[in-house]
């Protein structure tokens, strides 16, 4: 059987194979051999996950056609296929510990999934996947760029990323209209920010929503006549600050 890219799930299917063998040769063998692949599709990920010795995926696949793909072209994946949403997954039902992610992640929801994946931060050492590439300078980008923003600052917080190749849109059946690029994220060693996640989260996006004003101004609608905006940090736009002067900002406020 053929599977149909939908449109409406964000549907690119990844056919060059020596792109495929990349992205997985990226996700380094590591204590922890759990790994779940997000949207597996026409399998062109999965055959060499379920070939890694050292790994022991799951995949979860919301498209219940190529479901049925998958479970008529890969003997070895009974078992581990799960047809569902991974944004209303609960892990724990599929791993007792930590995993790994691996994907080629559909670009009109890859935002919410980050977002998802900051909720199981705890759990997830590493994230290798494809995404729009302009949403993967976003993520990767350091302050002081225009592509600098939300997302950046608050992966930045709990992993350090990797910008790891660019992937034209010849590699997808059918071709997307944008370029890809595969980025990597790794767990970095901080436990905690030393202020409440929802107010930083809140502050972050408080400033980006109006990144060409200055924080004096972008942040208003957080600021009481108590709040003292004296500190120089108040005369920069968002896109001039790292995690750091964002946690010390959330705290100011």
């Amino acid at each position: 059987m053929e599977v149909r890219a939908k449109k409406s799930l964000g549907q690119h299917f990844l056919t060059d194979q020596r792109v495929a063998e990349n992205i997985v040769a990226a996700l380094e063998p590591q204590a922890v051999g759990d790994v779940l692949e997000i949207g597996p599709g026409t399998g062109v990920l999965t055959g060499r996950l379920l070939a890694r010795e050292d790994l022991s995926p799951k995949m979860i696949e919301i498209d219940p056609e190529s479901v049925e793909y998958l479970l008529g072209h890969f003997p070895g994946i009974g078992g581990r296929l799960v047809e569902g949403d991974f944004l209303k997954l609960d892990p724990r039902l599929l791993f007792a510990g930590d995993y790994r992610v691996i994907g080629n992640f559909p670009y009109n929801i890859s935002s919410q999934i980050f977002f998802r994946i900051l909720d199981e931060r705890e759990h997830i050492p590493e994230v290798v996947c494809m995404v729009q590439k302009e949403v993967a300078e976003r993520i990767a980008e350091k302050p002081g760029s225009r592509t600098y923003g939300i997302l950046s600052v608050l992966l930045q917080a709990w992993y350090d990323i990797e910008y790891l190749f660019t992937v034209g849109s010849g590699a997808f059946s059918p071709p997307p209209k944008v370029q890809s690029a595969v980025i990597r994220l790794r767990r970095n060693s901080r436990t905690e920010l030393g202020v409440d996640e929802g107010r930083f989260r809140q502050v972050v996006k408080t400033a980006f929503n109006q990144r060409r004003k200055t924080l004096r101004n972008a942040l208003k609608p957080l600021l009481s006549p108590e709040t003292p905006t004296t500190d120089p940090v108040f005369g920069l736009r968002a896109e001039n600050l790292g995690v750091e002067d964002f946690v010390r900002l959330a705290k100011t406020l």
